[in-house]
């Protein structure tokens, strides 16, 4: 991590530095809804996560993933912090940063499963047990049968507490017919409906205006703030939100017609 300039993309070389007043001024504005106020106050704040940050170099850690752990807990933060309390941010925010850097470090490199998720793993090998007791085939189907449960909560509870594989890895089965695990998993998201439905919200996108149809894609696909959207079509913010809410007012309406 040592002398790494450029993290999670941001050069924190150019990072700015906020004055006393102006800290004050853009929290009591961000308090107040302002968006823009709000971003400024985020990034003029990336060099308190970054100081933070350095504390934690001798970790052998990923620096990318330490310092967006601090920028969540900067949010945290800033969502938090009260004002009226007669104390600056960084008294209040240096704690969280911390807090959320120190919660990655201690569980980011390691999957906990919860116990009620390993209590129902160990029923569902029970199960399992007792049906290939019986001399019968444990599937899925019969093992959510047996423990009257659905078949998605018996998959997850083995999974969880299971090494990843490969899809393409043989199941095994008593028949003697090979099935690979990716034959026992149902798709529940791409189905008739779903598609039903995507048709229907790019029939609708499709008779926006081509403006309103850049907003959305800059705002849902390449995730830009609308700051950065109104830099790039060139208008305001303001009217990036009135046409981004215009938008999906009209894609709302077209699909509820639809269906």
């Amino acid at each position: 991590m040592l002398q790494k300039v450029e993290i999670c993309g941001v050069d924190t070389s150019g990072l700015p530095l906020l004055t006393a007043e102006e800290s004050e001024n853009l929290m009591r504005r961000l308090k107040e809804g302002d968006e823009r106020a709000r971003e400024r106050f985020i990034v003029g704040n990336m060099r308190l996560v970054l100081s933070l940050v350095k504390r934690f170099w001798a970790k052998n850690a990923n620096a990318d993933d330490v310092f967006q752990a601090g920028c969540i807990g900067l949010l945290k933060a800033i969502d938090g912090f009260d004002p009226n309390l007669g104390v600056k941010f960084s008294t209040y925010g240096v704690p969280m940063i911390l807090g959320e850097i120190k919660r990655y470090l201690r569980d980011g490199n390691s999957l906990r499963v919860p116990r009620s998720i390993r209590d129902t793993a160990y029923k569902v090998l029970k199960a399992r047990e007792n049906i290939e007791g019986r001399d019968e085939e444990a599937t899925i189907e019969k093992i959510a049968e047996e423990m009257q449960v659905q078949e998605r909560e018996v998959v997850y509870a083995l999974d969880a507490i299971s090494d990843p594989v490969s899809l393409f890895d043989p199941v095994y089965n008593k028949s003697g017919d090979t099935l690979m695990l990716m034959d026992q998993i149902f798709d529940e998201k791409n189905n008739d409906e779903v598609w039903t439905e995507h048709a229907a919200l790019s029939e609708a996108m499709a008779k926006l205006e081509e403006r309103e149809r850049k907003i959305l894609f800059l705002r849902y696909f390449e995730g830009k703030t609308q700051t950065e959207i109104s830099d790039e079509v060139g208008i305001s913010q303001a009217q990036v939100s009135r046409l981004e809410k215009n938008a999906i007012g009209e894609i709302r309406a077209k699909i509820a017609y639809e269906f």
